[in-house]
């Protein structure tokens, strides 16, 4: 394994982790720790968007270039993500089964769409 990847993969945990965390933190009531949610969750995003960072820097790539597509793609991303969380949340804390199951599948297309959005169809 090189070590840009090496690096990625552990920096994406922790972004992962925290961005999770932070998830569960903001939508679980019974915790009561919503504004500390809401910023773990950004330092989650912080620790992604630097990942990214690094491994391209360390891949020798050039810098991402903002266009309409890297923004939706990035929108779609998160709204995906969330969507998920959200149905994942209405499963296992709320007793919704089929709402969350509605809502969870409905991240999930979401982010199956960045699929044929970044590479496209041949």
């Amino acid at each position: 394994m090189k070590k840009s990847n090496f690096t990625a993969l552990i920096l994406g945990t922790i972004g992962m982790v925290f961005f999770a965390l932070g998830m569960c933190m903001a939508l679980i009531e019974e915790w009561g720790m919503f504004r500390q949610g809401i910023v773990s969750g950004v330092i989650g995003l912080v620790v992604l968007l630097l990942t990214l960072i690094v491994w391209r820097k360390m891949e020798g790539k050039a810098p991402i270039k903002l266009s309409g597509k890297t923004v939706g793609t990035v929108i779609l991303a998160v709204f995906g993500a969330l969507i998920l969380g959200v149905g994942m949340s209405l499963c296992m804390v709320f007793g919704k089964m089929v709402l969350g199951v509605v809502v969870g599948l409905v991240g999930i297309v979401a982010l199956l769409m960045l699929i044929p959005m970044t590479k496209g169809l041949k």
